[in-house]
């Protein structure tokens, strides 16, 4: 099991291990239409919400398909206001003699509608990155997102990942047929 040096700080934030006491703040924007916009499902329950805090109270980082979630929270303003995630994917099989390959990673996003658009994201994901890079010696870090959500894209940009692709039509979310978009960076 790898150690994530739980909390992390940026000059704004503390991004820390959740906690039983954020399930109503977590409610507060899971439950929203828009946060649930350009994601996987639909907005969340409470007791869906409930779910997801107990797993990410609870859950390891242990080897590949686990996730290391982050609760974000503003320096000197107790409070959740988001969430930033890296999950730990399956970089490949070691050849016989070989070493082990690189760790290779996804991250995401979700932030409370009263402080998107302040730079947060792109603060919180910075520091998971050079976390996943220096620390968890991942090689490379990726970001799956719908590719009509032009926020989360320029994030990505700013992190300086770049674009790889679109996956044309590849999922039907939500009634309709949607593209994702996949950005990546490699660690140099």
């Amino acid at each position: 099991m790898v150690e994530i040096p739980y909390p992390l700080t940026t000059e704004r934030l503390v991004l820390r291990r959740f906690a039983t006491e954020d399930l109503d703040a977590y409610f507060a924007y899971q439950r929203l239409p828009e946060t649930a916009q350009y994601l996987y499902g639909e907005a969340r329950t409470y007791a869906q919400c409930m779910g997801r805090i107990a797993k990410y109270v609870e859950e390891p980082f242990a080897g590949p398909g686990d996730w290391a979630s982050f609760a974000v929270e503003r320096i000197g303003v107790p409070g959740l206001v988001g969430e930033i995630a890296l999950k730990w994917n399956d970089g490949g099989k070691p050849e016989s003699g070989d070493a082990t390959p690189g760790r290779v990673g996804e991250i995401g996003w979700t932030l409370a509608p009263e402080v998107r658009g302040q730079g947060y994201a792109t603060e919180a994901a910075r520091t998971v990155m050079e976390l996943a890079f220096d620390q968890l010696e991942f090689i490379r870090v990726e970001a799956r997102i719908d590719a009509r959500n032009r926020a989360s894209a320029a994030i990505c940009e700013r992190l300086g990942m770049q674009l790889e692709g679109v996956l044309r039509e590849n999922m039907y979310l939500k009634g309709e047929w949607t593209s994702e978009a996949i950005y990546s960076v490699v660690r140099n």
